[in-house]
């Protein structure tokens, strides 16, 4: 009886003793497998080539910037100066759905952050239950004959179960997660930021579109003065009915032209209406045709676009998430550690459950580790590693890419400025050579067809004028989205703000 005892009591102290071991497993883990991230370098020039160049003309509407500037920061298209600009952006954080369905999936991606990191805690659950029986007589062990063969089992239980992150799964699947999420956020802000710049786009070349429309207006006027005058020298056998038939046709262009102009401020007016999120039927645009001269604009260094552009901001973080997703595949290769732990009540007599002697309780670790399966966890590994690469790929490939939006716009803006500085001599050289040539058919010197080439190229001439100036307006809202629009990459939500259950703004500048 003192063997059976003694081997009892080293059973028990070895049970204790695995218990506590892998309670110390439990303490010190953490142990993760992971590789270490580092954010990856890109190729990023000292300056950008238009702000550096010796030769060419620099454009008036953009600088380079000084620490002081904050022109491009918050609510970047005040810039302009213009009120009916600021109140339609105003309207897009609150009104387009394109934004509510980034907002929505960026709460998603924090569910998920607090869903993964779940897995740091212990999981408890309860049971009551009541189960009757009858066993039967003809079994082959039946019950005593004196017995009651039937009986109620009731039990009130709990259960503890806890996975230690002792090789960090748990660890690299959080960190994958909210990784995950600050894209998400940046995302969100590349977006509307993408949709503030379209927005200011189209109600520059609306407003480009009134200028022109009202320039066809006065052209409209004025042909149908040369008209006038051509019929009345018609009428006095002056003029042929070729040169009447020349006049009204050069009336019913313009006019053409004019009506045509109508149609597309129509449909970018509907497109306006679809970004602030209104119906098309009852929105509209007042008619404002004078377009002011485009702001200068505060140009940094390439290297700051790896904070201000939000779309950049967001591929890194897939690289930081691709990163702790190595870390989960490799956590396969190693064993899981599970801690259990069982009691509570059980008795036949439902006034006895609570009693000491229906207490029952059990607790114990788990080992598991796969030793076999083809090959799955190192192609899931392999898996792994292939896209983060890619991850590294693309994130260069959009540094790269934002680097050339912005040459792209400088250049334009140069360029542009150039080319308005040549475009209103010539619209002052066409504006005199019609002047000339209708003096001169007053004056019965020329026919018609002179005062007709004249008419076309001032017109083309001021169209093109009204055109360019659209054209740098535009140029500058998308150099302004090139450089990030003033956000900056510590606007990311931090893994605190992530896993708290209180929502985070999702406003601009938050």
């Amino acid at each position: 009886m003192k063997k059976l005892n003694d081997a009892a009591e080293v059973s028990e102290w070895h049970f204790w003793l695995t218990l506590g071991w892998c309670g110390l497993v439990a303490i010190l883990g953490g142990c993760a497998v992971g590789p270490k991230y580092t954010r990856p370098t890109a190729s990023v020039p000292p300056n950008y080539k238009e702000v550096t160049q010796s030769s060419g003309v620099k454009a008036d509407n953009w600088k380079t910037a000084q620490p002081s500037d904050q022109v491009a920061r918050g609510k970047w298209w005040e810039i302009y100066n213009d009120n009916q600009l600021n109140g339609l952006e105003e309207r897009v954080n609150i009104s387009n759905r394109n934004l509510k369905v980034a907002e929505a999936q960026f709460r998603q991606a924090r569910a998920l952050v607090r869903l993964n990191r779940a897995g740091y805690f212990p999981t408890i659950g309860a049971g009551l239950s009541a189960t009757g029986s009858h066993p039967s007589l003809n079994r082959s062990i039946r019950p005593a004959a004196t017995t009651s063969t039937t009986f109620v089992d009731s039990i009130l239980s709990a259960d503890v179960s806890y996975e230690p992150d002792v090789w960090g799964r748990v660890h690299s699947t959080v960190e994958a997660a909210v990784a995950g999420a600050q894209a998400s956020a940046a995302d969100l802000e590349s977006l509307r930021l993408s949709v503030h710049a379209e927005l200011a786009a189209d109600y520059f070349t609306l407003r480009a579109l009134d200028a022109e429309r009202q320039l066809l207006d006065s052209t409209v006027a004025a042909y149908e003065k040369a008209l006038e005058l051509t019929t009345n020298r018609y009428s006095s056998g002056v003029a042929s009915g070729v040169e009447v038939a020349q006049a009204e046709t050069q009336l019913d262009t313009a006019r053409s032209q004019a009506i045509d102009v109508r149609a597309q401020r129509a449909q970018l007016e509907h497109a306006v209406a679809l970004l602030v999120g209104e119906p098309s039927s009852t929105f509209s645009i007042p008619s404002t045709p004078v377009v002011e001269p485009t702001p200068q604009l505060p140009v940094g260094l390439p290297s700051e676009l790896l904070e201000r552009r939000p779309d950049i901001a967001a591929a890194e973080r897939r690289v930081a998430a691709a990163n702790a997703e190595i870390g989960v595949a490799k956590t396969a290769f190693f064993p899981a550690l599970t801690l259990a732990a069982t009691g509570g009540f059980e008795t036949t007599h439902l006034g006895d459950l609570l009693s000491w002697p229906s207490h029952f309780w059990s607790i114990g670790p788990a080992l598991a580790q796969t030793l076999l399966d083809g090959g799955r966890r190192r192609a899931i590994s392999d898996e792994a590693k292939a896209a983060y690469e890619a991850m590294v790929a693309s994130y260069r490939q959009s540094v790269l890419a934002a680097i050339q939006e912005v040459e792209d716009n400088l250049a334009a803006l140069r360029v542009l400025a150039e080319e308005t500085k040549v475009q209103d001599a010539a619209v002052k050289a066409a504006e005199h050579s019609l002047a000339l040539s209708m003096n001169r058919y007053r004056g019965g010197v020329v026919t018609y067809l002179e005062v007709i080439t004249a008419q076309n190229a001032a017109l083309a001439n001021e169209r093109n004028a009204v055109d360019l100036l659209r054209r740098q307006m535009v140029a500058s809202v998308l150099l302004v989205k090139a450089l990030g629009g003033g956000w900056d990459a510590a606007s990311l939500p931090t893994p605190s703000d992530l896993t708290s259950s209180a929502r985070t703004s999702t406003q601009p500048g938050s």
